[in-house]
């Protein structure tokens, strides 16, 4: 039977109508009122008007006639306009607070002030009702503009009313703000709109103090960044009992962070805390645009997580701490950010003090302040793979980039830390990684025979390279005593091993004649150099200089191995008829990488000279000034390094006598296992090492001491050109995001513009509801199909998602589709309650088109809120 959408109050008894109307309050009566004459004649009825008036002691002071119409709806309108706040100088008077007594003039002024102030506050109030009258459908609540502030009983906003209306940008502003405040927030733990952190058995409150012996009986807890390189391989190092948080990098703000420690807690107080994430001896890099240091410490919203964190884990005198992985200990500016923390939280910080180059070995040094006997390091990791780890993790992070796209669709539907845990395993079972380092001394001493076997042309040549070998471990037997760690003051027995193995194999100089000129005379002079520092106990200044020191040389032979082993013999050719590159890109390729060469030997020939006659009251800091002057050199580097690429990729196509030349040279002993891209990329990185090593040397650098000042300026002048190279990083990383995104969306319009970049990706349902009619408590919905969101810090762009499968092959692959791009300052966010017939859900609105989505799970919902609600105040703040 067809139906018909008729008015209630024309079919309905007046009486059966009129209690429909008394449910209503009285701002909802007077926009009841608007819809008709109908519907005014009876809200305006004496009997909705006097239990409203009399509830509050508002009785008429006569008696209405029998023809009087809206007697009591008119007194309740009087009352209410007649209601005012007092001024503090009027509650002074009404209830005795205590003020200074003023004198008569002042109270004028003061009078005359609270007059004009009142008197704007009253013409705004009402500018603000006229505009909202204008944009709002009669039928909306009074208490609000639209449907954003209380979805659970209001009708939504009419999408033909606001396209036909055209809202004005800046109401279109409140709009948006207004929704996202409506929005859940995660504080809430009881209501229809809450995210309840942690199920009603198991709760028991994070903040609640336990006395009892299983509150908080060393339960011990680390936060591992999907930033750090290889963190499947940590993951996997994890020891049993520990509870591991793995935490995406981008697309998480710090509420959302605050949100998965809690609910990982579970109501519990931990005795430690680990943060492993990215960084530098300044600043924490905990999420996509929260980089913690000194300058931004207390704002606001990240002084409120600290304080939130450290309610986590248990008081300093307790012997609760939260350990940092970053080497925040190494920096004047680290050691002012951890005594912040602690303070700020009452909790212990601490962090370690060692610095490394090239490698994450830092984090097995010591760390400061410790006041308990097992390093940080000890209580969360197995030893031995977090060694491996932190020599390896570039190398594994090239191998595991491949290894996650085979296996993370199998495990999608896993935790992310179990998920990585398995592939960390996986990786450690099938490439044998413990044994990586032994077996990597092996070979490079069998590397080293043979090559002497090979120009001795000896006739024995078993016996040749047997003496070989003794020769070479009596040798570094004896070395191994004098030698000390460069990355640590006091270390302990197990890495002190491992370190001194192979810093005896890079002092080595017979190790380095593959990429450091056979007619260096200076070579020999750098090792015996290095030798003496390292027997010189002057204290930590000296360690770090003999570090900065050993790591150029370091620098320098890779530098010198690009020129001897690809661009000398490719000019050699050249130069003999038998050319396998143009001069032209030869030029391109090799001539900025050759030039930087040129000026970091002659860095390193300076460091030489003033090192040779070291002593405490020595500096480097005016060579580090003098070498900053020439930067200009490095720009030319990166500014061509696009180009570079490129021009090798090119090269490798079209030219076979080059692409032979590669697969001879890349990746032997000589390249030390490298490519020939993989060798240009040390430039960019060793700006990082520098930085570090000049805030490792101020902190040792007496405030009266002569180097400190060029040690300062030293210090801005490589910070702001490392600020440029990241910034040149940053943009292309941008590039190929987007441009992949754009490749795999079919459809896609063009997504490059200027500081532009991808914040999250979120898998959902879209919904269709199938009776708008009935409150959401009540409502249906139907599974339409799948989409995937792509969030931007400008837009947020919708398409549809399917899957792809192919015959006889059990994987698929996900497809995207085009559907729309809204921009965030136009976009309307609204949650929908969990219900009996729906969970997880929210709608997403732009101008002319709206979304109803639900996700997988509640934590993927308040994570993709909270991520769209900080994207849509950062754009709406620009």
């Amino acid at each position: 039977m067809q139906m018909a959408k008729v008015d209630f109050s024309t079919v309905l008894p007046r009486f059966i109508s009129l209690y429909i109307f008394s449910f209503l309050n009285p701002k909802d009566l007077c926009a009841a009122a608007q819809v008709s004459w109908a519907w005014k004649f009876l809200t305006e009825q004496d009997c909705l008007w006097m239990p409203k008036c009399i509830r509050f002691g508002w009785f008429l002071p006569y008696t209405p006639t029998d023809n009087e119409y809206g007697a009591w709806k008119h007194h309740y309108i009087a009352c209410v306009s007649n209601l005012d706040w007092p001024i503090p100088r009027e509650a002074t008077a009404m209830y005795g607070t205590l003020n200074e007594p003023k004198r008569e003039d002042e109270e004028l002024q003061e009078r005359q002030r609270e007059k004009c102030l009142r008197k704007i506050i009253w013409e705004k109030i009402a500018l603000r009702k006229k505009e909202l009258f204008k944009v709002r459908p009669p039928w909306a609540s009074g208490t609000c503009c639209s449907r954003l502030l209380k979805s659970k009983c209001q009708p939504r906003l009419s999408q033909t009313v606001r396209d036909r209306v055209g809202l004005h940008e800046a109401l279109e502003k409140q709009l948006v703000l207004a929704s996202l405040e409506a929005l859940p927030k995660r504080s809430n733990v009881s209501g229809s709109h809450s995210y309840p952190l942690l199920s009603k058995k198991t709760w028991h409150g994070v903040y609640k103090n336990d006395d009892s012996p299983s509150y908080a009986s060393q339960l011990h807890i680390i936060l591992i960044s999907s930033r750090i390189p290889a963190y499947e391989i940590v993951v996997d190092s994890i020891k049993a009992g520990i509870i591991s948080l793995v935490y995406e990098h981008c697309g998480l703000t710090l509420e959302s962070l605050l949100y998965l420690i809690e609910k990982a807690l579970d109501g519990r107080k931990a005795q430690s805390m680990g943060i492993f994430s990215e960084g530098d001896s300044r600043e924490i890099n905990l999420l996509q645009g929260y980089k913690i240091g000194i300058k931004n410490l207390l704002r606001p919203e990240v002084r409120d997580f600290w304080e939130k964190l450290g309610s986590y884990v248990a008081p300093e005198q307790e012997g609760g701490h939260v350990d940092l992985f970053v080497p925040l200990g190494a920096s004047e500016a680290g050691i002012e950010v951890l005594s912040q923390l602690s303070q700020l939280t009452g909790t212990f910080f601490t962090a370690p003090t060692g610095i490394a180059t090239g490698s994450y070995q830092h984090i097995l040094s010591d760390w400061l302040g410790r006041p308990w006997e097992m390093d940080p390091f000890g209580i969360y990791f197995s030893e031995s793979k977090l060694q491996m780890w932190s020599s390896l993790a570039d190398f594994l992070e090239d191998t595991l980039k491949s290894v996650r796209k085979q296996l993370s669709p199998l495990f999608k539907e896993l935790r992310k830390n179990i998920s990585a845990k398995i592939i960390g395993q996986f990786m450690f079972d099938h490439m044998s990684v413990a044994n990586i380092l032994n077996n990597q001394e092996i070979a490079q001493a069998l590397a080293d025979g043979l090559m002497e076997l090979s120009k001795d042309n000896s006739d024995k040549p078993l016996e040749f390279l047997s003496n070989f070998l003794l020769k070479k471990s009596s040798k570094e037997s004896k070395d191994f005593g004098e030698d000390v760690i460069l990355t640590k003051c006091d270390p302990k027995a197990t890495f002190d091993l491992f370190m001194k193995e192979r810093n005896v194999r890079q002092d080595n100089p017979q190790d380095a004649e593959s990429s450091l000129s056979k007619n260096d005379l200076n070579f020999e002079t750098l090792v015996k150099l290095e030798r003496k520092l390292q027997m010189d106990s002057a204290g930590k200044r000296t360690g770090v200089v003999r570090e900065l020191l050993r790591s150029e040389r370091k620098y320098v032979q890779m530098l010198e191995t690009v020129r001897e082993v690809y661009a000398a013999p490719l000019q050699a050719a050249l130069s003999s008829n038998r050319a396998i590159l143009s001069a032209a890109n030869i030029r391109i390729i090799f001539s900025d990488v050759l030039r930087i060469l040129s000026l970091n030997r002659q860095f390193l020939d300076h460091l030489r000279d003033r090192l040779q006659e070291w002593g405490p009251a020595h500096g480097v800091g005016e060579i580090f000034l003098k070498f900053g002057s020439q930067l200009n050199i490095y720009t030319n580097f990166f500014n061509n390094y696009p180009v570079v690429l490129k021009t090798m990729e090119k090269c490798r196509e079209t030219i076979p006598a080059f692409r032979a030349f590669l697969k001879r040279h890349d990746k032997t002993v000589a390249t030390k296992m490298l490519s020939l891209p993989e060798l240009l990329l040390h430039p960019s990185r060793r700006f990082e090492e520098y930085i570090n090593l000049l805030y490792a040397l101020r902190l040792h650098t007496p405030a009266e001491h002569v180097d400190r000042g060029d040690l300062t300026a030293a210090i801005d002048q490589v910070k702001n050109y490392k600020r440029y190279i990241d910034q040149m990083k940053q943009n292309i990383g941008m590039r190929d995001q987007l441009s992949d995104i754009q490749r795999i969306v079919r459809g896609c319009p063009t997504l490059s513009e200027e500081n532009r970049y991808l914040i999250r990706v979120q898998d959902v349902a879209q919904l269709h509801c199938c009776d708008e009619a009935v409150s959401f408590s009540l409502r249906t919905y139907e599974h339409t199909r799948d989409l995937s969101l792509f969030l931007f810090n400008d837009a947020l762009l919708v398409s549809s998602r399917g899957t792809s499968h192919t015959p006889f092959e059990r994987t698929s692959k996900s497809t995207y589709q085009f559907i729309a791009s809204v921009a965030l300052h136009r976009l309307l966010v609204e949650d929908i309650p969990d219900s009996k017939y729906i969970r997880n859900a929210f709608i997403v609105q732009g101008p002319k088109r709206e979304w109803i989505c639900a996700t997988e799970a509640g934590d993927d919902k308040f994570l993709w809120l909270s991520a769209l609600q900080r994207a849509i105040k950062s754009s709406l703040d620009k």
